[in-house]
């Protein structure tokens, strides 16, 4: 059987194959909040190739029974945790419901689409966690809704330091497919990145704002 360590590094190459993830340190990004940023991610573009979603599916699948057992309902996150959410839970046989950014402003006002009640055990699907707090908003609605929370798997996650401690004072486990570390070396390895990047890409995961500041002065 494969190990989670290299499912995650086979998962970190579909990703840099199909340019879900890209990484520019020389010539950065610009996020949404201004900041410059040496990687841009876009994992719905996983759900266009057939093999790749097949993969991350079964991996979404693996991962939860070897960490948390069979919950009740699987949630995705609004948006790129809805499809593959809906993907996993058909896998599942399980119930799927998704959880807005907020609630509707209109007809039932809801935040969680799909039937969940007082009780129930959910797994939360997220396609990608940054800081944690949009991931945690959807933890936060379905406690609020009475569920038990098991815990969150995403496809990707930056490992910043502010999302590891986001996600331990709200006591939500994460596990993820793949890691920063993880497609560093698979970059470097399959020759997408040089490997003179590397200090770089470790300075803006350490620091980003910095990062983003000194590549400003430049």
């Amino acid at each position: 059987m494969t190990s989670f360590d290299d499912a995650a590094y086979k998962v970190a190459e579909f990703l840099l194959q199909i340019k879900a993830v890209k990484l520019q340190p020389e010539q950065p990004f610009t996020w949404a909040s201004g900041l410059k940023s040496p990687i841009y991610c876009d994992n719905r573009k996983t759900l266009s190739y057939p093999k790749i979603r097949t993969y991350i599916r079964q991996h979404f699948v693996d991962v939860i029974n070897e960490n948390f057992a069979k919950p009740d309902v699987i949630a995705g996150v609004a948006t790129g945790g809805i499809a593959i959410g809906a993907l996993v839970a058909q896998e599942m046989g399980l119930p799927f419901i998704y959880v807005r950014s907020e609630a509707k402003k209109h007809g039932l006002t809801n935040m969680i689409e799909g039937e969940v009640t007082k009780g129930q055990s959910v797994v939360v699907i997220e396609d990608l966690i940054s800081t944690g707090g949009s991931s945690l908003k959807a933890v936060d609605a379905l406690r609020e809704k009475g569920c038990e929370v098991k815990g969150m798997v995403a496809i990707f996650t930056y490992g910043f330091d502010e999302s590891v401690q986001n996600f331990k004072k709200a006591k939500c486990r994460v596990e993820t497919l793949t890691n920063y570390n993880t497609l560093i070396t698979a970059a470097v390895e399959k020759e997408y990145i040089d490997k003179n990047n590397i200090k770089s890409l470790e300075e803006w995961r350490a620091n980003p704002a910095k990062w983003s500041e000194s590549f400003a002065v430049k």
